[in-house]
């Protein structure tokens, strides 16, 4: 297949051949979605620490008499039953929340994100983005040249350009990233994606 492609200013140029495997799959939601869920998994630390009933500071004295008061029957107040008790099955913080992904279910699932993005018209191929200085202003003009919203927008090169990577740390819901630092969660997160075209060459090459 074919992707359209575009310069700086936004005008159209020759057409990229790119690999039907990468860009042209069919939509499989259930490997998207197992795909985002195991990535956001083994992002997670699991060091959340809770304390059980032995582990409060509170006193192991019986807190009222077990009969005539009206009330229900308590041992101590570090129960879990009570408020500021210990957890009933608390965690230990040594929690381990990762999930295993295939390395072919990884290449199959992002080669369908993309796919996705390509018949949504959210895909834009670009022959090169740079900017002449660190500036916000300079990057935000370049994206409103192509045509594009910087509400999100996620910018994919094949290497990463300091200046393009300083202008977009102050815009809050634009990502740079390099070919192979692109993730399943940031390709799901935004409605559109910049590819260079020397981007699209190397993702070919990790997912083909």
């Amino acid at each position: 297949m074919e992707l359209k492609v575009i310069n700086d200013k936004g005008q159209s140029g020759a057409n990229l051949s790119v690999s039907d495997a990468v860009f042209g799959r069919e939509f499989n939601q259930d490997l998207v979605h197992q795909l985002v869920t195991a990535y956001m998994a083994n992002a997670r630390s699991g060091n959340s620490k809770q304390k059980s009933r032995c582990e409060i500071a509170k006193s192991t004295h019986k807190p009222f008499a077990q009969k005539g008061t009206g009330r229900a029957r308590a041992g101590m107040a570090s129960s879990p039953l009570w408020r500021g008790g210990g957890k009933i099955f608390p965690n230990t913080g040594e929690e381990n929340y990762s999930q295993k992904i295939n390395r072919k279910m990884y290449r199959a699932g992002v080669a369908t994100i993309l796919s996705k993005l390509v018949s949504d018209d959210r895909l834009v191929v670009i022959d090169d983005l740079s900017v002449e200085a660190p500036k916000t202003k300079l990057l935000m003009q370049k994206i409103k040249s192509l045509g594009l919203d910087s509400g999100r927008l996620l910018i994919i090169t094949d290497k990463l350009d300091e200046n393009l990577y300083l202008s977009s740390r102050n815009l809050p819901n634009v990502l740079v990233l390099e070919a192979h630092q692109a993730d399943p969660v940031s390709l799901v997160r935004f409605p559109s994606v910049i590819v260079t075209r020397g981007a699209v060459a190397k993702i070919e090459e990790m997912f083909a």
